[in-house]
């Protein structure tokens, strides 16, 4: 079972990232409003509180989640994950995300091949949450879709580039 002292400090960096990468993503594809933004950054943390008390979760998701409840944990994420979206057009910061996971999934695969498919389908059970916390295409938050076409064409994207597939609509 592979731990933080399994990766560099670099590669390290990528996988706490990634949770994060994974919520802005899909934010990123369909932007929900102040309010659906607040409610798709509470799903991604809801998925790390979830993953650091359920006994049954993967070593590495719980490392992960327990270094992000830590303040130096959670700034090099943050850190990271500003320097790799730095400068870049609000097009592009849904690809960048997607390409940073794409590199998340190859990490997991050579390093940690016995936590890579539990990881990565947590990365996209993650990404599903975040789609299905604010409903797009509604007026003050009534109505519309509970994940849009473009937030389950990015869920598709991001199982492509985890290769693990797609997680089931939550709602």
């Amino acid at each position: 079972m592979a731990i933080k002292t399994s990766f560099t400090p670099d590669e390290w960096k990528l996988i706490m990232q990634s949770p994060m990468m994974a919520g802005i993503a899909v934010s990123a594809a369909e932007p929900s409003g102040i309010f659906g933004l607040l409610k798709e950054g509470m799903a991604s943390a809801r998925s790390l509180i979830k993953a650091k008390t359920d006994p049954s979760a993967d070593e590495l998701i719980k490392s992960v989640a327990d270094d992000m409840g830590t303040s130096d944990g959670r700034t090099a994420a943050q850190d990271g994950v500003k320097a790799t979206l730095a400068g870049a057009p609000p097009a592009d910061i849904k690809a960048k995300a997607i390409d940073e996971l794409r590199q998340v999934s190859a990490l997991l695969d050579r390093k940690a091949p016995a936590d890579a498919v539990a990881f990565k389908t947590w990365l996209s059970e993650t990404a599903q949450s975040v789609a299905a916390a604010a409903a797009e295409g509604g007026f003050l938050g009534f109505g519309g879709h509970p994940i849009s076409d473009i937030e389950k064409a990015t869920l598709a994207e991001i199982a492509t580039a985890l290769n693990v597939p797609a997680a089931p609509p939550s709602a």
